[in-house]
C-alpha cells in the first residue's frame, strides 16, 4: 500500500517557485510596456511542458551562457503567473476569474501544449459558465475553432447555433464561421432551422468568402458560378435541395442552379413536377426540427425522419394535453379533414399505437347504441372494466417526454406500405367520404403499434373489413374498426375517454398482445397535407 503526500509536494513546489535562488531559466513575458521576467527552473519547465521543452533546448543550444533565455510576447504576466503556479504546484484556482480570464488561460495552456489544463477548462466553462459563453459566444467560437485541442468547446458552440439559431446568431457574424465549422453546423440534423434558412445562410457565406461576387446570380458570369461553386463544394451535399416546397425551390435554388450538378438539378426538377418520382440520387434525411425559438415543439419533420422524402407536412389538428381528451373536442377539430394520422401513447409504457385515416372523421348518431344491444355499438367495451384518462393542464410544455422521440420512426412506418399512403393522400377527398351509416368505408386505412423506439418490430395491420375500417360516433374518438376504440362509457361527449382498448377485429392482425384496457398519457391528430 502506498501512501501519497501531493499536498505537501505542491506546497514545497510553489515554495521553489518563489524563490530566488537555483533558478536556471528566465522568462519574459508580455509586450512593452507590460514586460514581466519570471525565473524558473529548466527540467520543471520541460517535462510539464511540450512546448516550453522544444523552445528551451532550441534556446540552450543557441546560447554560451548557463542561464537561459526566452520570449513569451503573446501572454500576459498576469496569466503566466497562474499558469506558473499550475505547472509547479499542480493547482489552479477559478473562482474569482471572469470568463475572459479564464478563456485568456486556455489559450495559453493550449499554446503551452497542457492538455490536462486545456481539458478541465473546457468542461469548466461548458458546465460552469454556459450563459458567459452564450454573451461572448463569437470570441469563443472563433478561440475553439482555431485549435485541434478544444474540440470539447468546439461541439458546445456548434451545439448551441444548432439548437438555438434564433438567438445565437441574432448577435453573431454567421460570415466569420470557419469551413469546417460550418460544415460542422449544417450536417446536424438536429439543426434548429428551416432547409431553405440553411440553404440563404450557406449561400450569404459564400459570397463573403469572395467579396468581389455581387449577391445577384442573375448577373453571374459561367466563371463565377464555377468560383462559388468551388467555395461552396464541401456544404452543398449536406443541403437537403428535396426538404424545400415548390415555392422556396423555384424562389431560391433555380437562380442558382449552375452551382448544383446536372443530375440533381434535373432530379429536383422532376420531383417537384411530380413528387412520386423516385430521385436516383441519396437524398438526406430531413433534419429533426424540434423547436421554435419560443421553445414549442414542432411534430412535422420529428414524425417525418427517413432517408426518403415526402412531399407532405403534418399539420397539427388535436393534441390530447392541449386540447383535452374529450370526443366531442375530438370531433370539433378532426372532422371532415381527410388523409390524418393518429397517436397513441399508452401510460406507463412505452407503447405508441395510431392508425390512418384516408377519408373523414364525423360524428354519426347511431340511435341504436342507446339500446347497447350489440357488442360493436361500444366494441364490447361495456363488459370490461374501466380506465381514466389522465388529465393534464393545456399548458403543459413537455407534452410527451420520451414518447416525441419514437416519432423519429413514423415515416418508416409509413414507408412500410408507401403506395397506400401516398395514393390515398393523393386521390380527391371527396371521392373518399363514403359512409352511408355510421361506419366509414375504405381500402386504404392501416394501424400500427411500437415499442421501446423499436421500429424494426413495428406492427401494421391494413384493414381487411373495408366496410367497417372506421366507427362514426359523437361519444367517441378516434376508432379503427373495433380494432382500436377510444370512447365514453356514459354516451357523454364532454367527458374524458374512460374505455380505450385494442382488439383485432376487422384488421388483419392484433397490434396489441392484450384486449385489456388501458389509460392514455396523450394522443395527438395530426392531417398529411400535400406541399
Amino acid at each position: 500500500m502506498s501512501t501519497q503526500f501531493f499536498s505537501k509536494l505542491s506546497k514545497n513546489y510553489i515554495e521553489l517557485l518563489k524563490d530566488d535562488e537555483y533558478y536556471d531559466v528566465t522568462i519574459e513575458v508580455g509586450e512593452d510596456p507590460n514586460v514581466k521576467i519570471f525565473r524558473a527552473h529548466m527540467n520543471i519547465l520541460c517535462y510539464r511542458s511540450p512546448y516550453l521543452k522544444r523552445n528551451l533546448a532550441f534556446n540552450k543550444k543557441n546560447n554560451d551562457n548557463s542561464l537561459v533565455h526566452i520570449k513569451l510576447s503573446k501572454i500576459s504576466s498576469e496569466i503566466f503567473q497562474i499558469i506558473l503556479e499550475y505547472i509547479y504546484g499542480g493547482i489552479i484556482s477559478l473562482n474569482d476569474q471572469d470568463i475572459l480570464d479564464i478563456i485568456n488561460i486556455l489559450i495559453a495552456a493550449d499554446v503551452l501544449h497542457l492538455q490536462e489544463l486545456v481539458d478541465h477548462l473546457q468542461t469548466y466553462l461548458i458546465e460552469n459558465k454556459p450563459e458567459q459563453i452564450e454573451q461572448h459566444f463569437e470570441f469563443i467560437q472563433q478561440i475553439s475553432s482555431q485549435s485541434i485541442n478544444l474540440l470539447e468547446l468546439q461541439e458546445f458552440c456548434i451545439s448551441l447555433m444548432a439548437k438555438f439559431p434564433d438567438k445565437i446568431l441574432k448577435s453573431f457574424n454567421f460570415t466569420s464561421l470557419s469551413e469546417t465549422s460550418l460544415i460542422s453546423l449544417i450536417k446536424r440534423d438536429d439543426l434548429q432551422m428551416k432547409e431553405v434558412e440553411v440553404w440563404d445562410r450557406v449561400l450569404k457565406w459564400g459570397l463573403a468568402q469572395n467579396p468581389t461576387l455581387i449577391s445577384d446570380p442573375g448577373t453571374w458570369s459561367d466563371n463565377d458560378f464555377v468560383i462559388m461553386r468551388n467555395i461552396l463544394q464541401q456544404c452543398l451535399p449536406l443541403i437537403n435541395f428535396f426538404n424545400l416546397s415548390s415555392k422556396e425551390f423555384s424562389q431560391k435554388v433555380r437562380p442558382y442552379r449552375k452551382l448544383l450538378s446536372d443530375q440533381l438539378y434535373e432530379d429536383l426538377l422532376n420531383f417537384y413536377l411530380d413528387p412520386e418520382i423516385v430521385s436516383t440520387l441519396e437524398i438526406l434525411r430531413p433534419r429533426k426540427t424540434a423547436l421554435f425559438s419560443n421553445g414549442t415543439l414542432i411534430i412535422d419533420s420529428r414524425i417525418v425522419d427517413s432517408s426518403i422524402y415526402l412531399p407532405y407536412k403534418f399539420e397539427l389538428l388535436l393534441r390530447g394535453s392541449r386540447d383535452g381528451f374529450t370526443p366531442k373536442k375530438f370531433h370539433e377539430l378532426c372532422d371532415d379533414k381527410p388523409n390524418t394520422v393518429t397517436f397513441i401513447k399508452i401510460k406507463g409504457t412505452k407503447e405508441i399505437l395510431g392508425g390512418y385515416n384516408p377519408i373523414i372523421w364525423k360524428s354519426f348518431v347511431d340511435k341504436s347504441r342507446l339500446t347497447l344491444n350489440s357488442p360493436d355499438d361500444f366494441g364490447g367495451y361495456h363488459t370490461r372494466k374501466s380506465f381514466s384518462v389522465k388529465s393534464r393542464s393545456k399548458n403543459s410544455s413537455g407534452n410527451f417526454g420520451g414518447y416525441r422521440k419514437s416519432f423519429n420512426g413514423w415515416n418508416q412506418l409509413m414507408l412500410s406500405n408507401p403506395y397506400n399512403l401516398m395514393s390515398s393522400v393523393n386521390k380527391n377527398s371527396s371521392d373518399n367520404r363514403n359512409s352511408s351509416d355510421n361506419w366509414g368505408k375504405t381500402e386504404d386505412s392501416f394501424i400500427f403499434s411500437f415499442k421501446d423506439n423499436n421500429i424494426k418490430d413495428a406492427i401494421i395491420s391494413n384493414v381487411k373489413n373495408t366496410n367497417r375500417a372506421l366507427k362514426y360516433d359523437p361519444c367517441r374518438g378516434p376508432q379503427f374498426g373495433v380494432d382500436i376504440v377510444c370512447v365514453t362509457s356514459d354516451l357523454s361527449t364532454s367527458k374524458d375517454y374512460n374505455h380505450i382498448y385494442c382488439k383485432k377485429s376487422y384488421y388483419e392482425k392484433a397490434i396489441r398482445n392484450t384486449a385489456d384496457k388501458f389509460s392514455m398519457e396523450d394522443y395527438e391528430v395530426f392531417q398529411i397535407i400535400k406541399r
